[in-house]
């Protein structure tokens, strides 16, 4: 099957945050605040997929308020943190949103989102994910992490499902 028609049957996109929707790279002031880059450019593919049908949702490993604070921003209501088993908020989503694995594709960089990509319809590397992961993703962007990767996911899966001219039409008038 085709990566095309992989990605028109996704009803769910799950990401992972560190690597995918940043850059990777962990900042902390001198008092231990974390905080973290995220760009715009991925914030809106999101908003575009919601508002075109696909549920994003995350999932990572870490605990952050600046995390929890972008979700909000995006309007992202499934999210999980502090997950070290992937699997399980994996499974809770697919329960909630009464969802088979194949409508869902996630967008993963390391070796511990490979639990939830080998069950997903659709998996997904940043062009910065470690080989391994590459090696086993339906799909390697070429843009990295936190530098473009998630819009250029988000706009394959809009024109894979026929909805990205539409999405645009606005922005062309």
């Amino acid at each position: 099957m085709s990566i095309e028609a992989l990605a028109k049957k996704i009803k769910l996109i799950i990401f992972d945050v560190d690597g995918v929707l940043t850059d990777g790279g962990l900042y902390f002031t001198d008092d231990g605040t974390e905080f973290k880059r995220f760009n715009s450019l991925d914030g809106h593919g999101i908003k575009l997929l919601k508002d075109n049908g696909v549920e994003p949702a995350v999932i990572t490993a870490r605990e952050s308020n600046a995390v929890k604070h972008r979700m909000e921003n995006l309007g992202i209501v499934h999210f999980y943190q502090g997950q070290s088993n992937k699997v399980v908020a994996f499974n809770d989503l697919l329960q909630k949103l009464n969802l088979s694995a194949d409508k869902v594709a996630y967008v993963g960089d390391d070796v511990i989102d490979l639990p939830v990509m080998n069950q997903v319809g659709f998996s997904i590397a940043p062009a910065n994910a470690h080989d391994l992961v590459k090696q086993q993703a339906n799909l390697t962007t070429e843009k990295m992490g936190g530098h473009g990767a998630v819009r250029e996911v988000c706009d394959f899966i809009l024109k894979a499902q026929g909805k990205f001219d539409v999405a645009m039409a606005p922005y062309l008038q």
